[in-house]
């Protein structure tokens, strides 16, 4: 009976620590995906913000993929850049240097949504003045290269919406 019941015990005990190696691991992998996820929705889907306002891209509906509708409504930037409102309205912007600086997250693999710190900045844009357009830029005042993107620091809340990240709401929190 004693080595019996010791044969259970080591059984059960070598059992308990692989259950919790197998459950480690687990939670790893999904932080890890999630985290992955989360990366490349804030920084493709604040590249694809900053092209649209820019006039590189004019796909609106491209933003979908990164924004759930709701915010892309309520977006100041994007309804100027629909509107044709934008300081970039006068320029052909070619291409951007678009760099994201991102904050420490942690997301556990039950939860549906989480938030962060970003950073945001454009240290260089390529592009010029259109052509009918320089003489009345120049006159106003203006640049032949288009404006500097504005700096800012952002609070992004991110929400799961059928198994995919997508950008619920910016906070603007700095200059």
């Amino acid at each position: 009976m004693k080595y019996l019941r010791r044969g259970i015990w080591y059984v059960a005990g070598r059992l308990l620590v692989i259950c919790l190696v197998v459950g480690l691991m687990i939670t790893a992998f999904y932080y890890a995906m999630n985290l992955t996820n989360i990366q490349i929705i804030l920084k493709d889907g604040m590249a694809s913000r900053a092209k649209y306002i820019m006039g590189i891209t004019e796909d609106a509906g491209e933003l979908s993929k990164y924004f759930q509708a709701v915010w892309l409504e309520t977006d100041d930037m994007i309804t100027a850049a629909a509107q044709g409102n934008t300081p970039y309205a006068d320029y052909n912007v070619r291409g951007i240097d678009h760099r994201l600086e991102m904050g420490f997250l942690w997301v556990w693999p039950w939860e549906n949504s989480t938030s962060l710190d970003i950073s945001e900045k454009i240290p260089r844009i390529d592009g010029r003045v259109k052509g009918l357009k320089a003489d009345e830029v120049l006159a106003a005042g203006g640049d032949v290269y288009p404006p500097m993107w504005p700096e800012a620091e952002y609070k992004v809340l991110l929400a799961r919406e059928n198994g995919q990240w997508k950008i619920r709401r910016l906070t603007k929190t700095g200059p």
